[in-house]
């Protein structure tokens, strides 16, 4: 799989993986890689842990996608050209829904009247239920913006970040007006006869449930809310369109412990189930890279320098086996990347320190910006 392609052409990738596979950080660097080839690049997060911020010297919230100052760049020795730019934005779902809210209304005695229900409160509360349909959101917004060349998406460290890529789907079907219209109070008379009875039997019982205001603000609520949903439903059938064309690419990372991998081929196979394909792995973290290995005994020495490289000896031995290991594993998800219309699979060395800022970002982007895989 050619990671410097796909960072040159495509428009979105979305990164899918397990926690503690370096996913962050993946994602940091493709952004990275292709500020590096002229692009402007946005990493869009929803890592609850917000690594990104610490990664990229950027404000742990705010309201929109931060630049990376080219200044900071520049004194991390990483070289951008002209036209080249690196944004990056920890995901807010409160932010997400409120921009909604503002935008889709149709007037702001509307919004306003949303944000002033109790309901609305409660939702903001628990907003994290809905961090699904806020990432779609905000990524359909960014890629109708045209600010970006490309946008790579992060996704939560476990298996909900599958209903990500399920969120268009589940929200236009829950979206829509005859399952609402049993909760008005007065259904339109065009409604059919179940519909009006399902409906005064469900504001019944919601009132006995909860009281006469709590059954009214739910009622005011959904009437406010669904002038909404029609444009919210379209919104998610773009997301669902833009992840199946030709200018997105799903990634799956892993790493070369045993769990990530089984993780990796489960993420595989269940964005096959939800009808996209994966362009393929790439494992991090790992010696199955191209990087050039020297025994101690092959270096050729005298003396003192003889005797310690000699006490390197079992050392190396765990290295090289670690190699062997590493270079099978890469093997397998090669050949499991490439089923389904995929690409295989790449490799992304194991660096000696965390990779937690720029300079180390750099150098994992120099390993994605090659024209060989």
């Amino acid at each position: 799989m050619n990671l410097d392609h796909l960072v040159r052409t495509k428009r979105i990738i979305v990164c899918c993986g397990a926690g503690g596979v370096g996913k962050t950080t993946t994602s940091a660097a493709l952004a990275l890689s292709a500020a590096k080839a002229g692009r402007r690049a946005l990493v869009l997060t929803i890592d609850p842990a917000r690594r990104l911020a610490q990664a990229l010297g950027i404000p742990p919230t705010g309201k929109e996608p931060v630049q990376i100052d080219p200044q900071l760049l520049a004194n991390a020795s990483v070289l951008v050209p002209e036209g080249g730019e690196l944004h990056a934005w920890m995901l807010d779902p409160q932010v997400v829904l409120e921009s909604v809210v503002d935008r889709f209304a149709p007037s702001k005695e509307d919004a306003a009247k949303i944000r002033s229900t109790r309901l609305y409160q409660a939702l903001m509360n628990v907003i994290t239920g809905l961090q699904e349909y806020t990432a779609a959101e905000a990524l359909y917004n960014f890629n109708e913006s045209g600010t970006y060349d490309l946008i790579i998406l992060d996704t939560p460290p476990s298996r909900n970040a599958l209903d990500f890529l399920d969120a268009p789907r589940r929200l236009a079907r829950f979206l829509d007006e005859r399952t609402l219209s049993i909760f008005a109070p007065d259904p339109d008379k065009r409604a059919g006869a179940m519909i009006r009875a399902a409906s005064k039997v469900v504001n019944t019982a919601i009132a006995k449930t909860f009281g006469e205001s709590f059954a009214v603000e739910l009622q005011n609520f959904l009437g406010a809310f669904g002038k909404l949903f029609q444009k919210m439903r379209i919104h998610a059938s773009g997301v669902r369109k833009l992840l199946r064309s030709d200018q997105a690419a799903f990634i799956v990372i892993a790493s070369p412990d045993e769990a990530a991998l089984t993780e990796a081929k489960y993420f595989k196979g269940r964005i096959k189930d939800l009808g996209l394909v994966s362009e393929g792995f790439v494992l991090n973290r790992s010696y199955a890279s191209d990087q050039a290995t020297v025994a101690p005994k092959d270096v050729a020495s005298t003396g003192a320098l003889a005797a310690a490289l000699g006490k390197l000896g079992p050392f190396a031995s765990i290295e090289e086996r670690r190699i062997v290991s590493d270079r099978a594993l890469f093997v397998d998800l090669e050949r499991e990347g490439k089923l389904d219309g995929g690409s295989g699979a790449t490799a992304l060395p194991l660096l000696d320190e965390v990779v937690e800022d720029l300079p180390a970002l750099d150098i994992l982007s120099g390993h994605i910006l090659r024209a060989d895989p």
